[in-house]
């Protein structure tokens, strides 16, 4: 197995909803737009929106053994401090609700958490350590030049 991520799926309880509130945040759905499933291209990693109980039911679940907030956090790193800030409000604005206001962190970096309308936890972090390309990609060293 290849060290990589290709795809994560959150699982949510109104895809319009949840749509609506990541294309308030200036994500684009990538085409083609689908009624039953939102896709948004984020440079390198894909985020899927499921319906909760269509992604249960892939995952040959039954949907109350599903339910609940797991014990993840997806995350969304800045260039900067300030950045950190804005994101987090415009999350509120959207229709997000703010965990955690943005704070100095023990390992040196400054972030703060927002839940979307399904309650899924999201980490914005500007991490001093770590470097992100003119494309956004980020780096936990500087690319090597080939």
């Amino acid at each position: 197995m290849e060290q990589r991520l290709s795809l994560i799926t959150l699982g949510v309880a109104d895809l319009g909803r949840s749509t609506a509130f990541f294309e308030a945040l200036g994500w684009h759905v990538a085409a083609p737009r689908l009624d039953s499933v939102s896709f948004f291209d984020l440079n390198g990693l894909i985020l899927g929106l499921y319906p909760r109980d269509k992604l249960a039911e892939d995952a040959g679940l039954a949907p109350e053994e599903f339910r609940g907030r797991s014990d993840i956090a997806v995350a969304y790193n800045c260039r900067d401090r300030a950045d950190v800030d804005q994101v987090l409000q415009a999350a509120v604005a959207a229709g997000g609700t703010l965990i955690k206001a943005a704070e100095e962190v023990f390992w040196g970096g400054y972030s703060g958490y927002f839940a979307d309308p399904d309650d899924h936890l999201f980490e914005v972090a500007h991490n001093p350590f770590w470097t992100l390309d003119e494309n956004g990609r980020i780096w936990m060293h500087p690319p090597v030049e080939a």
